[in-house]
């Protein structure tokens, strides 16, 4: 491996000097935008204040259509690190810890060994190590000053302020404002409220503080310019703005629809290279852009070949294919909360396979909680019976299928997923996605426990090598959720494989009631050899009747080793409710084993899923009657 990749790292060093003969490779910067949709001046926002880059996409190229692959940071970054989906490597969790495949290489792994400097700034979240694959780590918004040699660079840039914690922490948003003119303030009063919000003074000034945070973002990329002027490189400089996701709001971060994965993405291609677009200074290009495509592209623009393993393709540079037809995302479990829905878009429809439809947007737990000023105004007009109907949808059981035509429908208000007419679309569509994750082979379809015992390297060369990821069957076992009847779902619980099992299992919670052979047949996975199985077999008996043998299994699960399983037994036992009470001993217990003593520190070695484990745990003590503060 180490004789190939000096022999690729050769070839890039002679092709830059062949190359440079006729120009120097470009610099690359991302900057990377927290938590935002495509609300700014350039995409016609009028009530947006942000000229920086008002003036940076009156130079550059504004792309309407462009999509994170995830709604939510992690997974979107883990894709735009690697040129992979998230469900390809098995990074679809939001911070989990994957092993990264020995044979891969990331962007700044590729971009290095082709001789360029590179950096990244502050924030990493890819859901897999990042050390070792940057040359240099930097606080500052200027990495290119701390070289020591005149390489090109490419610096991946964080910029915060439009985080969701911004927002929803008055504490942090007077931080981040408190520099503010007064004409840069926004009023509540001005505010357009989407109409799955209520129109309430909480609901207003949650909106208003969001457009002052993006008037600070701005900001701070009108600071990365301005030092790139300053240095006389905006004229050697390829420069890429857009957003990890869209806004840190309910109904857009988390949410698999539009408004989670559309994001506004602006190119500046300074003259020099103009050649390796197509677009004019200014113009707005339509075609589709999927974070998956990123890698791809700036590889591309860099002059380098692309590596067989990239899911994406390159949008800029000298040689692109045909433009795309479909951009693809996903949902998966974020933090302690878990999901699968799956979505796909041509760019006017947008269509949802939900995998775990019983489980609605606004699930019981902390991160949905009161914390959150967006959540708290949406609690608090709940439970005043201030909500329509629309606004409720986000607290119910999720359809099977949804499909939106984005044109006549921007805000995704109307579920067309049943209109006779758009039978066809919603095939197509649906069509597209399943070739989409069989293609990909998806390890969505297996639990995160699950996959995890499986690989004995990592989940990707699981999914690749292994025949024993039946990616077919399991996809359609899965295909059968919401859709299948009794019989059918019952003979897949006796299937040799456990992912198979799983899905069975999971289509049966569908069902309004289960026949007593159900329940017999499901209480025989209390010895299932997979604990996903046996975790998930357990949560669903508990929901059709009362079974202390499956509460029992939660208990023993809950200590499990492998923090995936216990994190997947301590959410089942925050869901089961009061049949959980059997358990508060066996939860406190669990506490201290993930805290160490009270109110300290996490010990597990994977602390992020001990952290979620107690947050689930803490959730069903407080629910339970217990007193204690979810921290």
């Amino acid at each position: 491996m180490m004789q190939k990749r000096s022999l690729l790292a050769l070839g890039f060093i002679l092709f830059f000097c062949s190359r440079d003969k006729i120009e120097t490779p470009p610099n690359i910067i991302w900057l990377v935008a927290e938590d935002i949709s495509p609300a700014l001046g350039c995409y016609g926002d009028e009530f947006a204040i942000t000229p920086n880059i008002d003036a940076l996409a009156a130079q550059g190229i504004v792309y309407d259509n462009a999509f994170a692959t995830a709604p939510i940071c992690a997974p979107s970054r883990s894709c735009l690190m690697s040129g992979l989906y998230a469900t390809s490597l098995g990074t679809q969790h939001l911070r989990c810890e994957i092993p990264f495949p020995n044979s891969l290489n990331t962007l700044p792994e590729l971009l290095s060994q082709a001789g360029y400097f590179t950096s990244n700034r502050d924030k990493t979240d890819y859901n897999f190590d990042p050390q070792n694959r940057w040359e240099h780590w930097s606080s500052t918004t200027t990495p290119w000053r701390e070289r020591t040699d005149d390489r090109p660079f490419f610096s991946f840039i964080n910029i915060g302020p439009s985080h969701e914690g911004s927002v929803n922490n008055k504490v942090q948003y007077a931080n981040w404002v408190k520099d503010l003119s007064p004409e840069q303030r926004h009023d509540p009063a001005d505010v357009t409220v989407p109409p799955y919000y209520p129109d309430t003074p909480e609901t207003r000034a949650v909106w208003a503080h969001y457009y002052d945070v993006m008037t600070v973002l701005d900001q701070n990329v009108g600071a990365v310019l301005d030092s790139l002027k300053k240095d006389g490189l905006m004229d050697e400089t390829i420069i890429f703005f857009f957003g990890d996701h869209g806004f840190g709001m309910p109904r857009y971060k988390r949410w698999l629809y539009n408004t989670g994965l559309h994001v506004p993405l602006i190119v500046y291609v300074p003259e020099k290279y103009r050649r390796l677009v197509k677009n004019d200074a200014g113009e707005h290009n339509a075609e589709l852009v999927s974070f998956v495509d990123f890698v791809p592209t700036a590889l591309n623009l860099a002059g380098i070949a692309i590596p067989a393993d990239k899911e994406g393709q390159p949008f800029l540079g000298e040689i692109t294919p045909a433009e795309r037809h479909f951009i693809f995302g996903a949902r998966d479990r974020a933090d302690d909360m878990f999901e699968m829905s799956r979505a796909v878009s041509d760019g006017r429809y947008f269509y949802v396979r939900h995998f775990m439809p019983h489980l609605p947007y606004i699930q019981s737990g902390y991160i949905y909680s009161d914390v959150k000023d967006a959540f708290r105004a949406l609690r608090s007009a709940c439970a005043a019976g201030s909500l329509n109907g629309e606004q409720m949808k986000m607290w119910q059981p999720k359809p099977i299928e949804e499909l939106y035509d984005l044109q006549a429908d921007p805000h995704e208000l109307n579920n067309v997923a049943d209109d006779p007419a758009l039978q066809k679309i919603k095939a197509d569509l649906s069509g597209e996605l399943h070739n989409w994750m069989r293609e990909h082979r998806d390890l969505g379809l297996l639990p995160e426990a699950e996959y995890m015992i499986r690989s004995e390297s990592s989940p990707f060369e699981y999914a690749r090598v292994s025949r024993a990821y039946q990616i077919d069957e399991i996809l359609t076992a899965a295909e059968m959720v919401g859709k299948a009847g009794e019989k059918s779902l019952v003979e897949n619980l006796f299937d040799a494989d456990s992912g198979i099992r799983y899905w069975a299992v999971i289509g049966i919670r569908q069902l309004s009631k289960v026949a007593p052979v159900t329940f017999a047949a499901l209480r025989s996975l209390m010895d299932d050899p997979s604990p996903s199985v046996q975790i998930a077999a357990a949560e669903v008996l508990c929901h059709f009747g009362d079974d202390a043998v499956a509460v029992d299994r939660l208990g023993f699960w809950l200590h499990d080793d492998r923090p995936t399983v216990a994190l997947q037994a301590a959410r089942s036992i925050q869901l089961i409710g009061e049949k959980a009470r059997p358990l508060i001993p066996v939860m406190y217990k669990a506490l201290e084993k993930n805290r160490g003593e009270p109110g300290g520190r996490l010990k597990y070695k994977d602390a992020n899923y001990a952290a979620f484990t107690s947050w689930s745990l803490e959730w069903a003590l407080q629910e339970l009657g217990e007193e204690i503060k979810v921290n």
